[in-house]
């Protein structure tokens, strides 16, 4: 169904956290060439074996708070494949804290890696596929909190916002030159975030889903590849939500009654 991914070149930034290592496996499986990034050296190098990268296919550690360090990874990218076929903003942070509590520089890190970053990936890489005449794909990895508030998550809920209109910015912008820029809401997924999920929280959490489970990488690798392939050529601009349908609305914790039918 996705055969034009195979041969397709993709970076990933993220890549060592849990959604980021579904996109990887996923695109990699599809036959794409992968540059994968994370400020996690060690851990990319690790993942990049279990995934048996080769090829053109390459690693490379980036701080995603540091404007050089990001154009050297757009470098790179320039160097080895003149430019990507399909970028995937999926890094993130999500620090949880109330807003009198939280410092500046905690703001200015989250806006920075959240949406910044995106920024000038896209910006950059953008660029690149102009250049080279490429009609590629950006996928910025959104999230539920972009439309709704959640308490001592103002910050990140607000980054996701502005990631939101910044995706419809580069559809807008870049349409003529035939580049699609799309974002993708995953659903909850254990161990995706920064924090500790308990098993009861958990279960809480799955329970109030009204699919009644969570994401999968299934789940999250389908949609990806279809915003990333030719199956997608009319669709910029779109958040797809991938979420059992609990941006539509949770279930009661307590239910004791079922439907009629």
């Amino acid at each position: 169904m996705f055969d034009d991914i195979k041969g397709k070149r993709a970076l990933v930034t993220g890549a060592c956290g849990v959604i980021g290592k579904w996109i990887a496996e996923t695109l990699h499986e599809a036959g794409a060439t992968l540059a994968l990034t994370d400020a996690k050296g060690d851990e990319l190098e690790a993942f990049a074996g279990a995934l048996g990268l080769g090829g053109d296919s390459f690693v490379k550690t980036a701080d995603l708070t540091d404007e050089a360090s990001i154009r050297a990874l757009t470098d790179e990218i320039g160097r080895r494949w003149g430019a990507a076929d399909i970028l995937v903003n999926n890094a993130g942070i999500y620090p949880s804290a109330f807003l009198l509590d939280t410092p500046t520089e905690e703001f200015d890190r989250i806006f920075s890696i959240n949406l910044r970053a995106p920024f000038i990936l896209s910006r950059e890489l953008a660029t690149q596929m102009v250049r080279k005449g490429i009609k590629g794909s950006i996928i910025n990895i959104s999230s539920g909190a972009s439309r709704k508030m959640r308490r001592t998550a103002t910050v990140y809920s607000t980054s996701k916002t502005a990631l939101d209109r910044l995706t419809k910015g580069f559809a807008v912008e870049l349409a003529e030159y035939g580049i699609r820029s799309n974002a993708l809401e995953p659903g909850f997924a254990a161990g995706s975030t920064v924090s500790n999920l308990s098993e009861a929280h958990i279960r809480n959490t799955v329970a109030q889903i009204p699919l009644g489970r969570a994401s999968s990488r299934t789940d999250v690798g389908n949609a990806l590849l279809y915003l990333a392939s030719d199956a997608s050529s009319y669709v910029t601009g779109a958040t797809l939500t991938v979420d059992g349908g609990n941006s539509a609305g949770t279930l009661a914790v307590h239910q004791d009654k079922k439907s009629a039918l």
